[in-house]
């Protein structure tokens, strides 16, 4: 598994390369590039009650958290937002897509287990050519635990939190049984933003003559009360808005279940999965708070075939995927507020369709060794995305029962049933160089990802077709590596950036430019570990255009929500062999919070301290203060409809645990 390794215990490298290798997908996509791998004794120590906490520690990655566990990425690239914001990162379980091509969900992460996972891996830059579409950015890969023994934790913390951990595992004759349960309540620190989830997993194992097999069973459910934006400038700061909720009817329910296996011999890896998903939730967000429900059933295959010819290394593979979606939308009362937005959001069915999808790729991935310290890499992947969609209502824009809406026509538009195909081609090529401990590399790649469903079908105002095409990503990448850490510096460029126009029509005519350094470094000595990961980078417009909400979008502006620094600094001390502490500075810079480049939010510094003690060899004591300073900050800012709003973050946390370990 290579570096995903290196991250691991020592007495543990040798188990994890046979368990997690077909997991993993650093293999798949080598050396040359930038990738970070977060171990689970890392991910165990952090206790995150959000991914954001987690995923802070890998440079050029920001995941805004939302409210409860709701979030928005960024890898490399700014925040998206909007109904196929999700489809520029492709979010994985044991390199498996978690969710079918074009019906992906913007808050995927709450669905995988990244609280209890054995690793995670972050790819940064896109991975097209070796994932597929989505990994338009980059990709995130958890790799869920086998595990061994039995283990129990119970933790609490302020707003009512409290979260309970149970692994274990047994082994009976040839069968090696796993699973691992987390179970998480709060109350919420705003009004009426309080959650559960759950998330589960069973791991199998066994050997069947020569055929080494691994079955996943995962599975979560999450329901939440959500928070919506607070109003005003600076708003996170006032003691009365932070904890006030202006949506307290606001909901989400949302459970998923994923099936698969990783079955392999010698040269062969196969790897069959189902999947299914539903969610439920009320879209504050928009006039009239019309209500959501989704869901999605999925299958299929990944094949590899991995092979050494001469000095060459090959990877051959195939992708199959089938998806049956559904989604609806419905709205229970009238609209209030102005007479426009009362007669173009009327009550009733605003979307009812079905769409199938089906996905075929083929892609190889080389490794010729030039000379002994010289190799070329070159990866190709060919994928083809196919839609059937079916409208089960009414064509047009009118209401439900066929009544046009007042001011030319309701804001949503529901098209004809129809079929829609995309072909793309991601290749991958560059050289690396090893220099003693070090490795240079230096790569051209490109990305792409296709529309998702509810680009296509989920039209508004008066549009009836959305002609889209894929977007696409062209990146050039020189880094640096060795035991330390690495650097790299990247420029992309974008085209064909789906967004909504001024006549809030789906178009795919956008481009941007983006520049950047990324730098991760571990240093120790003695009882002492210093550890950073910082990103400077530029993302810009690089088109014209009257955006929705007559936002005017001007070449050279800065895209919205967007920092120009990232960073991640730790100070790790072991006190003693049974006692250590931890003292973390996260930092978002400043960054504007509208395409216009008008409004801005100044970014934020937040301190964290960790503790941990061993206090015997089967009982560990931890404690964790996030926010350590109470610093008042946001952790998502925007301008929109002619002011700021926020999500306030978290003032000071304090959480304590206890874990009991018998192996």
């Amino acid at each position: 598994m290579g570096a995903s390794t290196q991250a691991l215990g020592d007495d543990e490298i040798i188990e994890e390369v046979v368990v997690t290798a077909a997991s993993s997908i650093h293999d798949r996509l080598g050396n040359m590039g930038s990738a970070s791998v977060l171990s689970g004794e890392e991910i165990a120590a952090i206790g995150a009650t959000h991914v954001n906490e987690i995923l802070a520690r890998v440079p050029g990655v920001w995941i805004s958290r939302g409210s409860g566990q709701e979030h928005l990425a960024a890898i490399r690239s700014p925040v998206y937002t909007g109904a196929g914001a999700c489809g520029e990162f492709s979010y994985l379980e044991n390199g498996i897509p978690i969710r079918p091509a074009g019906f992906c969900n913007v808050n995927n992460l709450f669905e995988v287990n990244t609280e209890q996972a054995q690793a995670i891996e972050v790819w940064r830059g896109p991975a097209s050519a070796v994932l597929g579409g989505n990994a338009l950015h980059g990709a995130i890969n958890v790799i869920t635990p086998k595990p061994r023994g039995f283990a129990i934790s119970v933790e609490g913390g302020p707003y009512d939190f409290a979260r309970m951990q149970v692994s274990g595992g047994i082994e009976i004759a040839n069968h090696q049984l796993g699973a691992s349960l987390i179970s998480v309540s709060s109350a919420g620190y705003r009004d009426d933003t309080g959650y559960d989830q759950q998330k589960f997993l069973l791991n199998h194992q066994t050997q069947w003559r020569e055929w080494q097999i691994s079955n996943t069973l995962s599975a979560s459910l999450l329901n939440q009360e959500t928070g919506g934006f607070v109003r005003g400038f600076e708003a996170y700061d006032d003691s009365t808005l932070r904890t006030s909720n202006p949506n307290p009817e606001a909901y989400r329910d949302a459970w998923s279940l994923r099936l698969s296996s990783e079955i392999t011999k010698d040269e062969w890896t196969i790897k069959p999965y189902l999947r299914r998903s539903k969610m439920a939730f009320l879209q504050h967000f928009l006039p009239g708070q019309p209500l959501e429900k989704n869901e999605q059933s999925s299958g299929g295959v990944i094949v590899n075939y991995t092979f050494e010819r001469g000095n060459a290394q090959v990877d051959l593979g195939a992708h199959l995927e089938y998806m049956q979606g559904e989604l609806s939308e419905f709205q229970s009362g009238p609209t209030i507020g102005s007479a426009f937005l009362v007669a173009t959001r009327p009550a009733g069915l605003h979307y009812d369709y079905d769409v199938d999808s089906l996905m075929a790729a083929v892609f190889y991935n080389l490794s010729i060794d030039l000379r002994d310290d010289v190799r070329l890499i070159h990866s190709l992947r060919i994928e083809h995305l196919a839609y059937d969609y079916v409208n089960n209502s009414l064509v047009g824009n009118t209401r439900d029962d066929g009544t046009p809406c007042g001011f030319g026509g309701c804001l949503y538009t529901r098209p004809a049933s129809g079929d829609d195909e995309f072909t793309n081609v991601a290749v991958r090529v560059g050289v690396e160089k090893d220099f003693g401990d070090y490795l240079l590399y230096g790569t051209v790649s490109t990305g792409f990802r296709p529309p998702q469903a509810t680009e296509l079908y989920r039209l508004r105002g008066g549009q009836v077709l959305a002609d889209l095409d894929s977007q696409e990503l062209v990146s050039v990448e020189i880094g640096l590596k060795n035991s330390y850490g690495n650097v790299s510096l990247f420029s992309e460029k974008a085209r064909n950036l789906i967004l909504r126009d001024s006549e809030a029509f789906n178009v795919s005519d956008g481009k941007t430019v983006s520049v950047g350094v990324e730098l991760e470094a571990h240093w120790s000595r003695g009882a002492h570990t210093l550890s950073l990961a910082t990103t400077w980078a530029r993302h810009e417009y690089d088109f014209n255009r009257m955006a929705t909400g007559r936002e005017i979008i001007e070449d050279g502006n800065q895209i919205d929500t967007a920092p120009r620094w990232l960073t991640n600094a730790r100070w790790q001390m072991d006190i003693s062999e049974s006692l250590r502490h931890e003292l973390e500075l996260n930092i978002v810079g400043e960054h504007y919070v509208n395409a216009a480049n008008t409004a801005k939010y100044d970014g934020h510094q937040v301190l964290n301290w960790r503790g941990d003690w061993q206090a015997s060899r089967n009982l560990n004591v931890y404690a964790r203060i996030i926010n350590l300073l109470d610093e008042r900050y946001a952790d998502r800012a925007d301008f929109a409809f002619g002011s700021y709003r926020y999500f306030p973050a978290m003032p000071r946390q304090l959480y304590v645990g206890v874990r009991y370990q018998l192996q």
